[in-house]
């Protein structure tokens, strides 16, 4: 008898570029952050060879991150409500567009240091608004347990283009231009063009009614305030890039005024903070199964203020090429670790809001940091302003000590998915409100101490997903009867509100039903407010079991 072949099983890729989607935007991107460190390289030399203040060279460093800090967050409200792929094809084609301006501005020879960093401050304003499109794109696209791997990806992408781009840039600058630097940037927004016409993402059916904007990005700060893991990153963020921002806003100063040399030695010096990062995204691998988040960030803070100060004592570009590397290593170890965090410690419905407030908060700390470091080396020197860079770090990392990080095995934020929307006795439309919301809890009397605890922990809950005016209260005539009262803008919020539940929120819930009587779910009631004293009353009846209303 001839044994049948057995057709073989398809098998789970490895790595996260083993998708095939992923793999593909993963290459056009990393080709566009070639391409922008090759701008990089350009803009700042451009700038250096306009004028010789170390304070205005600083500011193309403050242009490419203020647009960050003014419009990340809206990007990431547009990113959670509306199509990722039409926003990153519009950002893409706008960058490209600025981008063939600035290289025919420059090379006219009409360029001057203002039009230089208005134009740069624009191409990366598209890209703060394409950014947390494209991170948020990833969890669309991979597993869960690919994550990590894939933000380590995404880091060794942009680090390897600062190890190549530099380099690249400088040969571009000498060889043939400015300008020529600034079309290979614009080259580089075609690649990642062509790969989202390509691109077929899967569109979730919509569960709420999508969000304003404003209210959208409000909505994203207070869930980062009221979620510790969220907020302590982004904090931890904001200290980092206010003393690591030295690094790449004198690195030119240092290339031209401290070592005497040319655009090549700036792009070298890039190239080895580019290395260093490669280097330590490689082996942040085998130390986050090694080590716990805070134990990497503590060893990426050594490598940032020991690299700033050797930089800053550097007598020759061989050293000072050591601290760059050393500098770029921390860089990715610190960062990749806190993008991590925020990635896995939000939900679906904000990611794209929480990674926009994380890199706001760094680009806001190199924003600032880029102009006061400046600053430092006008008056004090360069030396002067890296070593105290490189004690601003330090003192970053102490502060970091009560701003704990969680691991990453332990987040659970995947949606809850038991709640349903109530049945109502008259219609309500989504702009109805505001909508105040009551639930009666009759709690054991020999457990008050572990009512009370879960009732603190459920106030940050619905705080953190848009309740307002939340208050506890105990009725004076029954000491065994709780209100637990709040209050959203409309109706609409109200289901947004409860189809933010994750199942790291089920404890709470179920420690509440088993303290409350019976171990049933409270008695519920609804109000819709009313404008006009002459309209209908519109109440909602009591009803009981719906734990998470």
């Amino acid at each position: 008898m001839t044994a049948q072949a057995v057709p073989a099983q398809p098998t789970t890729p490895r790595s996260p570029l083993g998708y095939r989607q992923f793999r593909e935007l993963w290459t056009a991107n990393a080709a566009s952050n070639l391409g922008s460190q090759i701008q990089v390289v350009g803009a700042a030399w451009l700038m250096a060879s306009l004028t010789h203040s170390p304070q205005i060279i600083a500011l193309v460093q403050t242009a490419i991150s203020l647009p960050t800090v003014l419009f990340i967050l809206a990007g990431g409200a547009l990113a959670d409500n509306y199509d990722r792929r039409t926003i990153m094809l519009t950002s893409q084609i706008a960058m490209l567009v600025t981008a063939v301006l600035l290289a025919g501005l420059t090379l006219t020879h009409l360029i001057a240091p203002w039009s230089l960093l208005a134009l740069t401050f624009v191409i990366s304003m598209f890209g703060s608004l394409n950014n947390p499109c494209w991170q948020a794109s990833v969890r669309d696209i991979l597993p869960r347990d690919m994550i990590s791997r894939a933000v380590a990806l995404n880091s060794m992408s942009i680090n390897l283009a600062r190890t190549v781009g530099p380099a690249l840039g400088g040969a571009l600058v000498v060889a043939a231009g400015v300008a020529v630097a600034f079309v290979a940037n614009a080259i580089s927004f075609v690649a990642f063009i062509v790969a989202l016409i390509r691109w077929t993402p899967i569109r979730h059916p919509r569960t709420a009614p999508r969000e304003k904007i404003l209210p959208a990005m409000a909505a994203g700060v207070r869930y980062a305030v009221h979620a510790p893991n969220v907020r302590n990153a982004v904090v931890r963020g904001g200290l980092s890039g206010l003393s690591a921002s030295a690094v790449f806003a004198l690195l030119p100063v240092v290339a031209r005024q401290q070592m005497h040399g040319n655009a090549m030695l700036y792009g070298l010096l890039l190239a080895a903070f580019g290395g260093g990062a490669i280097v330590s995204a490689w082996v942040g691998g085998r130390l986050r199964a090694r080590l716990a988040p805070d134990q990497i960030v503590g060893v990426a803070v050594v490598c940032l203020a020991g690299g700033l100060a050797i930089l800053g004592l550097a007598p020759h570009p061989v050293v000072a090429a050591l601290g760059a590397a050393l500098c770029g290593s921390g860089w990715v170890l610190a960062h990749s670790t806190y993008n991590t965090t925020v990635q896995l410690s939000a939900p679906s419905w904000v990611t794209a809001r929480s990674l926009a407030l994380y890199q706001t908060a760094t680009f806001a700390g190199m924003a600032v940091g880029s102009g006061l470091f400046g600053w430092v080396a006008e008056h004090f020197g360069v030396s002067m302003a890296l070593l105290s860079a490189g004690g601003a770090q330090a003192a970053a990392g102490v502060v970091g000590l009560f701003l704990p990080l969680p691991r990453f095995e332990d987040l659970r934020v995947e949606p809850l998915g038991r709640w349903q929307a109530p049945s109502t006795a008259i219609d309500v439309d989504a702009d109805d409100g505001p909508v105040q919301v009551q639930l009666e809890y009759r709690p054991d009397p020999e457990r008050i101490a572990d009512f009370l605890a879960a009732m603190a922990r459920r106030q940050r809950i619905r705080s953190r997903d848009g309740a307002r005016d939340w208050m506890l209260w105990q009725d004076l005539g029954d000491a065994t009867r709780w209100i637990e009262s709040y209050r959203v803008a409309t109706w609409a919020d109200y289901l947004r509100h409860n189809q933010r539940r994750t199942v790291a929120d089920r404890d709470n819930s179920d420690l509440l039903r088993q303290l409350n009587a019976g171990g049933a779910g409270p008695v519920i009631t609804r109000w819709v407010g009313r404008r006009r004293a002459s309209g209908p009353a519109l109440t909602r009846p009591a009803e009981q079991g719906d734990l998470l209303p």
